[in-house]
């Protein structure tokens, strides 16, 4: 299953197709680099979707992890993407390790992988300073609601509940 959504991943970001199918096999999360953001946000474009920013780094996202693992388990529709935005990059294998600890090996998983992460963070949201953990609802029409500190899961169900499902 998660190479299919690496082959999917590749072909839809233009990524090379090689280097996700090696990271999808070794488990290890998506770079996430210069122009990332557009390529993740034109990839769920038109379909409600969670993304969760958190890190290696911060306490409260690791103790929410197994949370998220936990709705993903009751809700296997939602589309939740992970993005571990350390200040500085993380090993791709101590990144895995947090995710399938937490449940969430089949979420698809991003990392920061650039050193100059406020260019990153700025790519995401110019007015965002970094704080993590920090939650985007995105409906399908593009709209965004964001959550910053620990997301409490009741809003996020209730608003998974109000979003339509989609087929992909």
């Amino acid at each position: 299953m998660r190479r299919a959504i690496a082959v999917a991943l590749a072909l839809v970001l233009g990524l090379s197709t090689a280097a996700a199918l090696r990271a999808a096999d070794a488990g290890q999360p998506i770079p996430f680099g210069r122009g990332s953001w557009a390529k993740l946000w034109s990839a769920h474009a038109g379909k409600a979707t969670v993304i969760h920013f958190w890190g290696l780094t911060c306490g409260p996202c690791i103790i929410e992890m197994p949370k998220w693992g936990k709705l993903l388990a009751e809700r296997p529709y939602m589309r939740l993407v992970l993005v571990a935005a350390d200040p500085l990059p993380q090993s791709p294998e101590r990144v895995n390790e947090a995710l399938q600890r937490a449940g969430l090996e089949r979420a698809e998983s991003w990392a920061f992988a650039d050193r100059f992460y406020e260019r990153l963070r700025y790519e995401i949201d110019p007015a965002w300073s970094g704080e993590l953990p920090r939650t985007l609802l995105v409906a399908a029409d593009g709209g965004t609601t964001a959550l910053p500190g620990v997301a409490d899961l009741a809003t996020v169900r209730k608003w998974l509940d109000a979003q339509p499902r989609s087929k992909n």
